[in-house]
């Protein structure tokens, strides 16, 4: 069984900073594509950003220079590194892999999310 468990979401004021982990668990043999995303009160999940095992990444414009992702592939771990936070940010963010359980088997897993609140 495989799990993504989050942790580092909360309140914080605008233009404060936050990092978001997602801890991968259980029987995984590899990690490839990690990625966060995003869901807003009221609107659809977008993606934030991506990153390939390699270490290539991709941001959605709207946090481009002010968000980082990043991860440890020794620690089966993705990581989002948030600054300059606005209240726009306000979602529930939720981490997604796809992730290989043996050397021929793929399946794509999804955190259970963790609230950011940015107040004004």
């Amino acid at each position: 069984q495989v799990h993504l468990v989050e942790s580092g979401g909360g309140l914080v004021q605008s233009g404060g900073s936050l990092r978001l982990s997602c801890a991968g668990t259980g029987n995984i043999y590899r990690i490839n594509k990690m990625a966060w995303y995003r869901q807003a009160p009221g609107k659809e999940r977008d993606l934030v950003a991506t990153i390939q095992r390699d270490g290539e990444t991709h941001y959605a414009g709207s946090v481009k220079d002010r968000f980082i992702i990043s991860r440890d592939n020794a620690k089966n771990t993705l990581y989002l590194q948030m600054s300059n936070l606005k209240p726009e940010d306000t979602a529930v963010y939720t981490c997604y892999a796809e992730i290989q359980v043996s050397a021929n088997y793929e399946f794509e897993y999804w955190g259970q999310g963790t609230l950011v609140t940015v107040s004004s």
